[in-house]
C-alpha cells in the first residue's frame, strides 16, 4: 500500500488486528526485515511495516534528514487517523521514533533498538567506517548518520510515555550511550541482550517480537532471551 505524506510517498504493508503498531527499519533496509516478527505480532496488533523515505519502495530523495523522516511518520498517523500507537524503531527507526514522539500525542508507547542521540553515540570504529563509505560513495544515507541526529537530554525528559530501550552486548552503539538514553527517559526500561549485535535479534528474527509483546503485557509463546541487563 502507499500513502502520500510530507511531499513523498511511503510504501507500507498492513497485517493483523488491534492496537496500531508501527515498525520502522534502520538505515539501508526496508520493511521486509520484520516479516518474521509480524507473524507473531499480528494476532495482537494491526502492524504497519513502513519503508522510510529513500528506502525500499518509498520515494527517493536528494537529501536525507531524520527530522523529515519523523514528520513523515507523524503525517502518516494523521492521514490514517491512528491513535494510541505503539512505535517500534530499529537504529535509524529508533531515532525517528524519538523525534516523532516529541511532535505528536498519537504515540502511546515506544520500543527502541540501537538508537543514538548524536553521531558519536556510535562506536568510534563504526563512525570511521561510515565516514570512509561516504568519502568513497557520497551516500546520502551515510552523510545523515555522520551529521545527525542531535537530540538533547532536555528533549528526552519531555517524553513521559512508557519506553523499552533495547541493545545487544555487541551493539554498534556505545553501551554507555544506550544506558544514558534509558536513564534519561523518565518512564523507561532497559534490556541489554546477551550475545546479540546491533541487528542480530531484529532482522528476520522473532526475538524482537517477544520483546515487544512482553513489554506490552501480551502472551508470546516465544523464548525469553538472556539479558546482561534487565532493568
Amino acid at each position: 500500500m502507499k500513502q502520500k505524506v510530507n511531499g513523498v510517498t511511503l510504501f507500507y504493508e498492513v497485517a493483523g488486528n488491534g492496537q496500531p503498531l508501527l515498525l520502522i527499519h534502520g538505515n539501508g533496509e526496508d520493511h521486509t526485515i520484520f516479516d518474521e516478527a509480524v507473524a507473531h505480532l499480528k494476532p495482537h496488533f494491526t502492524c504497519y511495516a513502513i519503508d522510510s523515505r529513500d528506502h525500499g519502495q518509498s520515494s527517493k530523495v536528494e537529501a536525507l534528514h531524520y527530522a523529515d523522516m519523523a514528520k513523515d511518520i507523524c503525517v502518516f498517523m494523521e492521514n490514517l487517523n491512528l491513535r494510541d500507537v505503539v512505535f517500534y524503531g530499529f537504529s535509524d527507526g529508533g531515532i525517528v521514533g524519538l523525534l516523532a514522539a516529541l511532535q505528536t500525542d498519537r504515540i502511546a508507547a515506544m520500543i527502541l533498538s540501537g538508537a543514538n542521540l548524536y553521531p558519536h553515540g556510535m562506536t568510534d570504529e563504526i563512525y570511521a567506517l561510515i565516514e570512509e563509505d561516504y568519502q568513497k560513495t557520497g551516500s546520502t544515507k551515510s552523510l545523515m548518520m555522520l551529521r545527525e541526529p542531535n537530540i538533547a537530554d532536555w528533549q528526552l525528559k519531555k517524553l513521559l510515555l512508557p519506553t523499552l530501550v533495547l541493545a545487544g552486548t555487541a551493539d554498534l552503539i556505545k553501551d554507555e550511550h544506550t544506558r544514558h538514553i534509558a536513564q534519561t527517559l523518565p518512564n523507561s526500561r532497559l534490556h541489554i541482550l546477551k550475545g546479540e549485535g546491533h541487528e542480530t535479534y531484529i532482522i528476520h528474527s522473532t526475538v524482537v517480537a517477544g520483546e515487544i509483546l512482553r513489554f506490552l503485557g501480551k502472551p508470546t509463546g516465544l523464548p525469553v532471551p538472556e539479558y546482561e541487563t534487565n532493568a
